[in-house]
Formats: structure tokens, sequence, C-alpha cells
């Protein structure tokens, strides 16, 4: 979760506030049954061997620039995949230097379900021998760890489990494995759209935060922003009144658009980068800055840029013109009712081996659920990956003790959605 994506956080941006999610707080508590021992007992036989398969994943460095690096996860886990029965194809993205890695299973039943993952990871190639693979009490460290290898090895080892116990309840069960979610799926967005349209149910294996362990129910679009300048170079010292600053006027539209968001319902944007000028003596004719734009509305993009314009024509060096441009990045991701039926399953799943699941109603950061959950026609559902923390950061870790659980959440959840 993607940077753009997309980090899976506990905190609920402002921006959030403003979406219907009440619901997240009016479910009713979650009723304990029995566990099913049989799908509880394969879990606990399993953690040691997706431990195992964790190491493997974080020993390949695969930032998402890294051709070679994604290239290996790609066989790796294509690898794994055939070995447990799937059949397995790569695409190309439209861009990107990786491939996208699709499994498909055939089973008895007549739902299709979908799980989705990435290989991509933010750490550049030799962060391992500062940030080298480790396990310390209750949590392992290793870049990309949770983000996403976790959720690799947990749609592996789940799927291990129903190939063991013979679970294939299902029509049909796709996995999508791609390469460019850190830098917002660009090259794979309009693929996994498609693909989740032909599904029932798209699981998506984002981490979740160690504390508390959740689901996720919705999670902000993005958009970046783009705004030139354009006035007029003169000399800085003999003649600076024959210029039109485009480094002064370009302050002044970050200025009186920095609050902008509050005219916009279900957006935020912050502007996070600028530059100006080519040298020190001259009057700069050009200037650009670029904010963060995230977003709930559906419309929102198209609000943003109406508000934009509207708002920059206020000038404060005559003769300049004020360009804006808005580039949409993920769409907004939010639950529907049958997602919201899928949580509250969940919810009582992990009922059952006495824990406690919350149902997170939304973050700032954006996920492949948005692509997933497009179309309208697939229950997509969040952020069922390890739990773990430090994403995008030094020590990135999963916690030992949630492998058990989350394996049995995926697999019981897998069996709820096929029927």
């Amino acid at each position: 979760m993607p940077r753009s994506g997309t980090r899976i956080q506990a905190a609920v941006r402002p921006l959030l506030l403003a979406l219907p999610l009440l619901f997240a707080f009016a479910m009713p508590p979650a009723t304990a049954a029995e566990p099913d021992m049989r799908l509880l007992d394969a879990a606990r036989r399993e953690q040691a061997a997706l431990v195992a398969s964790l190491q493997d994943m974080v020993q390949i460095e695969s930032p998402s620039y890294d051709a070679a690096g994604l290239a290996r996860m790609a066989d790796y886990v294509e690898r794994r995949l055939r070995q447990l029965g799937a059949s397995v194809e790569r695409r190309k993205g439209s861009e990107g230097p990786a491939d996208i890695v699709i499994g498909t299973f055939n089973g008895s039943g007549s739902r299709r379900l979908m799980l989705m993952a990435h290989m991509d990871t933010v750490y550049p190639v030799g962060t391992l021998k500062t940030q080298p693979y480790r396990i310390e009490g209750n949590r392992i460290y290793g870049p990309g760890i949770a983000d996403d290898k976790g959720g690799i090895s947990l749609v592996l080892h789940a799927l291990k489990i129903m190939k063991d116990l013979k679970l294939q309840d299902y029509a049909r069960l796709t996995v999508l494995f791609n390469a460019d979610e850190e830098t917002g799926s660009r090259g794979s967005g309009s693929l996994i759209a498609a693909l989740a349209g032909e599904h029932d149910v798209v699981l998506s294996c984002e981490p979740t935060p160690d504390m508390p362990e959740g689901v996720l129910l919705s999670a902000a679009g993005t958009a970046s922003v783009m705004m030139q300048v354009r006035g007029r170079a003169s000399h800085a010292g003999a003649a600076p009144e024959m210029g039109r600053n485009a480094l002064v006027e370009l302050a002044h539209q970050i200025l009186q658009t920095e609050d902008i968001a509050r005219s916009v319902p279900g957006t935020q944007l912050n502007w996070t980068s600028a530059k100006a000028g080519v040298v020190r003596n001259q009057i700069p004719e050009q200037a650009q800055a670029m904010a963060d734009m995230r977003l709930t509305a559906p419309d929102g993009i198209e609000r943003m840029q109406e508000a934009l314009q509207e708002r920059v024509k206020q000038r404060q060096i005559p003769d300049t013109e004020t360009i804006v441009r808005i580039e949409r990045g993920r769409p907004p991701y939010m639950a529907t009712p049958a997602a919201q039926q899928l949580a509250r399953k969940a919810e009582v799943i992990y009922a059952e081996i006495d824990r406690k699941l919350t149902l997170i109603p939304g973050t700032g950061g954006a996920t492949d659920a948005g692509y997933a959950g497009l179309t309208g026609k697939a229950a997509v559902l969040e952020s069922l990956g390890l739990a773990g923390a430090g994403y995008h950061a030094r020590d990135e870790y999963i916690a030992i003790d949630s492998i058990v659980p989350r394996l049995y959440l995926l697999t019981r959840l897998l069996q709820e959605a096929a029927r």
C-alpha cells in the first residue's frame, strides 16, 4: 500500500471523516463460535514453512524499477504456483519493466474468487546489507517483509492448506501478483480492474497494522496536481522591473491554494515539491510545483480542477499565466455492502480463535483494491496480509504471532466466499 501508494494505517485521515462509514461502528459485535480445528491445525503446521518462504523472498531484493530483481521474484512465485497445481501465465503491463504473474485454479463450485498481492518493494538494491533478514522475539525483520512479501507468503500457504485439505468448492480461484504497486500500479491497474470484474470476490493481501489487526473498509484515491507559472525573464540586477517573476507568482499561488480542499469535500491536497529559475542573476520566467492529492469522492478530480482554475485567476504578478493540470492515479476504494458482509464474516472468523478483528474505517493511503473495485462487480476486501509495521522505513517487520491467525482467516474466508 501503495507511497501512492499505498499504506494501510490504523489512523483515519481527516478527509475520510466525511465518508459514509458509520456502518463500521454500527456493526454488531462478533459472536464466537467453535473454530474449524482441521483448518486451525493445518495453519499451525504451515507456520514454519511460511517463515521459510518469507526468508526466501526477502533475500530477493525487488524494488519497483529493478527488472532483474522483479524477474527473480516472478520466477519464484510462478514456480510456487505451479507446484500448487495452478496454470500460470505472465503478462506485460502497459508500462514498467516486469511481468504480472497470474495463477488459475479450477474447482467444483459456482463462485469465482481472486487473491492479490504485489512483488515490488520501495527498498533499493543493497538495503539487505544494512537491514538484513533477522528474527528478534515475536518479530521478523527485512525490507519488504510486510509490504508485501508477507501477503504473497500468506496467499501461497493458504493455497497449500486448501490443496492438502482438498478444498475446491469454488468455480475458479485466480491469483494475481503485480510488480508495480509501489509506483501506483500504472502498468497493471487496468488489468486488475478487468480481471477483478470477472470475479465475485477479491481479497487483497496488503499488510494489516500490528496493533490493531484488522481489515480495511476504504482507502483514498490518488492524483498528482501540476501547477506551472509562465512569466518573463530579465536581468535580476540591471532590469528586474522588466521581468515577470514566475517564482514569486508560484509562491503566491501555492499560498492561496494550500487550503483549497476545504471547499472540495472528499479531497485532500498538499503541495510537496517546486522548482524555478536557472541562474542566480536572472528573473525566472518559468516555475513549477507539484501536489499530492487524495480523494474519496468519485468526482473529486473534476471539482478540484475547477476550483483550482478559478482560484489561480487571482494573480499577484501581472502578465503571468498559471496553468493547472491533474493526473489521475489510483481510484478510491470503498467496501460495498457485499464487502461489508465479508468484513463481518471475517470478524466472526477471528472470534472463533479468540482474537479481535478491527474493521478499519479508512486510510489516506491508496491500494490496488481501488482498481479491483472499479467495475463494482466484485466484493473487494483489503488488508488481509500479515500484521506488521515499519512499512517503507527502517526495520520493517511482521509479527510472528499473526501468522497462524491470518492463515486461518484467509482460508476460512475463502471457504465462506465460495459458498
